[in-house]
């Protein structure tokens, strides 16, 4: 199995506070993940995000095709991490930290991902051409989204 990896780093002028509030909330994933991805969650949400919490929804990540994602919240360390883990869906293979921290006018964050694609080497050849493009554009769009409802800082 073949593991990839993907980093971005964004700093936003908000409390570490308010990011763990809206970060943690599985409900703004739906605003901050692209269209074309039609993400929809289809499990009932608590109030506060704990490890052990099982999150399903439906996306349609390659030709408006949908399938089940199931993810599970595996660390929690308020405010600062958690870790999402796929158990079923399109990936054989997906681990997405979450770390934020303190800065003097606001926070950094920082989504690492690792992910493995399916289907051995033919998985590996067209998730090389296709779905790492796709995640980089995944996460450019949320940038730009939390730019928009957040501002940015310099």
């Amino acid at each position: 199995m073949k593991l990839f990896s993907f980093s971005i780093i964004q700093k936003l002028p908000i409390s570490i506070t308010k990011a763990w509030d809206f970060f943690s909330n599985p409900k703004n994933l739906e605003l901050i993940t692209p269209p074309w991805l039609a993400l929809r969650i289809t499990s009932d949400i608590p109030e506060e995000m704990y490890p052990g919490m099982i999150i399903t929804y439906d996306v349609s990540p390659f030709l408006g095709i949908p399938v089940n994602w199931v993810t599970e919240i595996t660390h929690v360390d308020r405010p600062h991490l958690f870790v999402d883990e796929q158990r079923f869906g399109p990936y054989r293979f997906w681990h997405h930290k979450h770390l934020f921290r303190e800065l003097r006018s606001g926070i950094e964050m920082q989504d690492i991902v690792h992910y493995a694609f399916r289907f051995g080497l033919m998985g590996k050849f067209i998730g090389t051409l296709l779905f790492r493009e796709r995640i980089r554009k995944i996460f450019t769009y949320r940038y730009e989204k939390l730019k928009e409802l957040f501002g940015e800082l310099i």
